[in-house]
This record gives structure tokens, C-alpha cells and sequence, in this order.
């Protein structure tokens, strides 16, 4: 898994990787309004996790399954440094403490996600969303 990390996001050039970035966003928007269903992996409908997953995969990228498993990967990133394409956590249980959600940045302080209503795009600035906010990581 690392080695498919390393070769799809650590390029020989800023441009390349951008554009590597660029083609998983473009997955992502695809997926706009796909339904939430809790464990869902696939177009039929996803959870959080199983979005990121699955976006990831039509770009050639494997992701662990889970938002906590997945933080455990890459580079922290600072949220003042996001950039498009970086993962972004954040702990929306009530049951438990910690990453719970997960979502892919996409620019302009906004994230695409799978949440209650389906895969949609909501601000990192919202009041909800800013008060949930863990951490991000780039691959």
C-alpha cells in the first residue's frame, strides 16, 4: 500500500502531483449526490470512509478502510496549509472520542464527503463542521 502512495502522489514535479490531485477531485464531484448508507463502499452508497476509499481506488490509490485507520497514514498537515486532495478528520461521535469522519479537501476552505444527505460538498467554515475539525493528512 505505501508503494502505491508513494507512486501516485510523490511525483518528480509539483505539477505532476497536482494534477494527480486534480484527477481525484474530479472522481469525487462525479459522485455528487450519490446516497449515505452506512458501510457503503460503492456508487449504490457510501459512509465517509467509503467514499474516500472509493475515489481514491478509480485513481489507483488503496486506502485503508476506516476515517481512523486512514489518519494513521501520511504527513500531517497544518490546517492552514490544506491543499486539494488532502484528507481532513474530524470527530463527529458522541459515543466515542477521536476521528470518526472524513472527508477530501477540494479548495477554497470546502470538502467533498458522504454525510447523512448523501456525497455533497460543505465549507470547513461552517459552524458545525469548524467545532469538528481533528486534523488532515497528505499522502
Amino acid at each position: 500500500m505505501i508503494v502505491l502512495f508513494s507512486s501516485f502522489f510523490v511525483s518528480t514535479s509539483n505539477s505532476d502531483a497536482a494534477a494527480n490531485k486534480a484527477r481525484l477531485i474530479t472522481e469525487a464531484k462525479k459522485l455528487i449526490g450519490t446516497p449515505y448508507r452506512y458501510g457503503g463502499t460503492t456508487p449504490k452508497g457510501f459512509d465517509c470512509s467509503g467514499f474516500v476509499y472509493y475515489a481514491h481506488k478509480k485513481v489507483g490509490v488503496t486506502l485503508p478502510r476506516t476515517s481512523r485507520e486512514m489518519y494513521k497514514k501520511g504527513t500531517y498537515v497544518h490546517k492552514s496549509q490544506l491543499q486539494p486532495g488532502d484528507l481532513v478528520f474530524f470527530d463527529t461521535s458522541k459515543q466515542t472520542k477521536g476521528v470518526s469522519h472524513v472527508a477530501i479537501y477540494i479548495g477554497n476552505n470546502q470538502v467533498i464527503h458522504a454525510v447523512s444527505r448523501g456525497v455533497k460538498i460543505d465549507s470547513l467554515n461552517s459552524s458545525y463542521w469548524k467545532t469538528k475539525y481533528v486534523g488532515a493528512k497528505r499522502l
